[in-house]
């Protein structure tokens, strides 16, 4: 039986599927021999840190102009982020002609919109909550999250002000979006969700691996 690995390298943590088990490692304990046999592994590596592996069954997945009826909207194709293009492919997937805004939150913040038509027409990128708070490394962060105050503390007042900024910023973005394409299809993903997910006001679906999903829709694709 023909076996498949889905690997997903992110910039903080790298995730894998096979046979629909699902792990997870930091991105600095990886190592390849983790992965179990394989005859083909299938990679998305965003932080470009092993290209230099060369194994006949590796294949590093690389950006296209289009997949299918998905048509990359960057001005170079090639300079998109694998891991959103991606992400792309898995939205389009499984959720055929409608138009889709969607949002990965990880170390980064993407938001891609892709029209039912699949023409992605572009997107934005801003940092993720720890490199916000990366800024000010000297300032600790505690548990505010379901604190509805003002910080008492600089502690407390440097978490809020960070997490409603992040909170903020993507509900902004997200309403002036749905003002732009009233029946958008919102589909949120990444590791940075669960910790978000309470103070985001707007109807979505979440998906917890859409990079993962989209390399197997990929790698079918491919034969």
């Amino acid at each position: 039986m023909f076996k498949e690995v889905f690997v997903d390298i992110g910039n903080t943590n790298i995730k894998w599927k096979s046979n629909n088990q699902y792990s997870q490692v930091k991105t600095t304990e990886f190592s390849f021999s983790m992965l179990p046999d394989a005859d083909k592994i299938w990679v998305s590596d965003v932080s470009k840190t092993f290209h230099s592996v060369k194994e006949d069954n590796i294949f590093f997945v690389e950006v296209c102009e289009k997949y299918k009826s998905l048509t990359n909207g960057y001005q170079v194709p090639s300079s998109l982020g694998v891991d959103r293009w991606l992400a792309m492919i898995a939205s389009y997937e499984q959720n055929p002609n409608e138009d889709l805004l969607i949002i990965d939150i990880g170390s980064a913040v993407t938001i891609d919109i892709v029209l039912n038509s699949g023409k992605h027409i572009g997107g934005e990128i801003f940092p993720g909550l720890d490199k916000i708070r990366n800024t000010f490394p000297s300032f600790p962060v505690v548990d505010c999250s379901n604190n509805n105050d003002l910080g008492k503390n600089t502690d407390q007042a440097w978490s809020l002000g960070t997490y409603r900024m992040q909170v903020n910023a993507i509900n902004q973005r997200v309403d002036h979006f749905s003002e732009t394409i009233p029946k958008v299809n919102i589909l949120v993903t990444g590791g940075g969700y669960q910790f978000l997910q309470s103070a985001l006001n707007f109807p979505h679906k979440y998906y917890k691996n859409l990079v993962l999903d989209g390399l197997a829709y990929y790698a079918k694709y491919m034969g």
